[in-house]
């Protein structure tokens, strides 16, 4: 048996805590024996959600923390200042160690300063992206950067296309995974400076399968496994791809209710619809890895459930024993 994978996750951060992220702590030791969790946050509050539950006592912690991060905060301040909240208490285990993982649906701002400064990037890693597995009808393509990096030059992109490479083919399982860049036409004369700057260095690299320029209205056919841009760019897509999804489920739902016919026909195609529409459930691919660090640190949407919750931590599972850091020191550092 390997050894158990040690999750810290921020008990108190996010619209629905600590409820639902106990819950989806609770459903992760549950359906899988590989993780040992630790929640972190307030302990009776916490220890008040886990007796409504059954679990495995032996693979579930709870570590004090008085403080909370919360999103209207200086993200600067608040990491530098609340070394007693759940968000900086949790990063300090990865960074020393005692804890593998970091997981939180938290202020996005403070988990990316915290991220660069309370755990640390690798040394000779310059910038650390935000990742995110978006679904497509082909499985999942991984976003990369989208939101960590706003202003960024074509060395930083090139890094993240390696970076998402290798997350894409040792946790996703994709072998030799197709890399694109995005810009607004596949003309290779098209986009803007930091899009020409960086497409040489990508199609000059031996260690990356690149396939070219892609336009956003491919990225949800799956035409390529790693989209990189920077982090406003991608954050745009991501940002307008979760509307669009969330708009047309809901005329979907309200167009087969409206009439007693359409009722019927919604009652017969239900477990065919419900098997689709999970394909593109985000929370299905649990939170957003920033990569490039000295532990994982993952970013759930600020409204997670317990089911997002379940998936973020079980994610930690393959990220850590394929040892994803290691691979990116290697390739990138040293390679």
């Amino acid at each position: 048996m390997n050894e158990l994978v040690k999750v810290a996750v921020d008990a108190m951060g996010g619209d629905n805590a600590p409820g639902e992220i106990v819950k989806g702590a609770v459903d992760a030791v549950n359906e899988n024996n590989e993780i040992k969790v630790f929640l972190v946050g307030k302990e009776n509050r916490i220890q008040e959600e886990l007796k409504k539950y059954q679990f495995k006592r032996e693979q579930i912690d709870v570590v004090n923390a008085e403080e909370e991060i919360s999103c209207d905060e200086s993200p600067v301040e608040a990491i530098r200042k609340k070394k007693d909240s759940s968000m900086v208490v949790a990063m300090k285990m990865v960074k020393d160690k005692s804890a593998d993982a970091f997981v939180s649906a938290g202020s996005s701002g403070a988990i990316l300063v915290g991220g660069q400064f309370v755990v640390g990037r690798i040394r000779g890693i310059k910038r650390s992206p935000l990742a995110v597995l978006m679904p497509t009808v082909k499985g999942v393509s991984l976003i990369i950067d989208c939101g960590a990096n706003m202003d960024s030059k074509a060395e930083y992109l090139h890094s993240f296309a390696k970076m998402g490479s290798i997350y894409m083919e040792h946790v996703v399982g994709i072998k030799s995974p197709k890399v694109a860049l995005v810009n607004v036409g596949m003309e290779e004369e098209k986009g803007n400076i930091l899009v020409k700057e960086t497409m040489p260095l990508l199609k000059d690299d031996q260690d990356i399968n690149y396939s070219g320029y892609i336009e956003a209205r491919d990225i949800h056919a799956g035409a390529a496994d790693v989209i990189v841009c920077d982090a406003f760019v991608g954050n745009v897509i991501l940002k307008l791809s979760e509307g669009l999804s969330s708009s047309l489920v809901g005329m979907i739902k309200k167009g087969l209710m409206s009439t007693v016919r359409s009722k019927i026909g919604a009652f017969l195609a239900l477990p065919a619809l419900k098997k689709t529409l999970k394909k593109f459930d985000a929370s299905e691919y649990g939170g957003a890895p920033l990569l490039g660090l000295n532990g994982l640190v993952v970013k759930m949407h600020g409204n997670a459930t317990a089911k997002e919750t379940k998936n973020a931590i079980i994610q930690c599972i393959t990220f850590s024993q394929q040892d994803i850091n290691s691979k990116i020191k290697e390739q990138i550092v040293e390679g």
